[in-house]
């Protein structure tokens, strides 16, 4: 999951650093949590800009985003 994200987010050109309460930093402003469905919100709340990214969905909801959906930036 983590190296599928971090694949299309870099060929895409953006700017992808590890993360301080989730996953990973993209362009020093969007935090993003990676995991399957029963993934929580916890490390992320208290984090401006954070999106959880999740495998198995096939629709995303509020900050709840399809992993395959970063397929597209390729």
């Amino acid at each position: 999951r983590e190296t599928f994200f971090i694949n299309q987010l870099e060929n895409s050109g953006r700017k992808v650093e590890l993360g301080a309460n989730g996953d990973f930093l993209v362009e020093g402003k969007w935090t993003f949590e990676i995991g399957g469905s029963s993934k929580g919100s916890s490390q992320i709340k208290n984090s401006e800009h954070s999106y959880l990214v999740i495998d198995g969905r096939e629709s995303g909801f509020g900050n709840k985003v399809p992993l395959w959906l970063f397929g597209f930036l390729y």
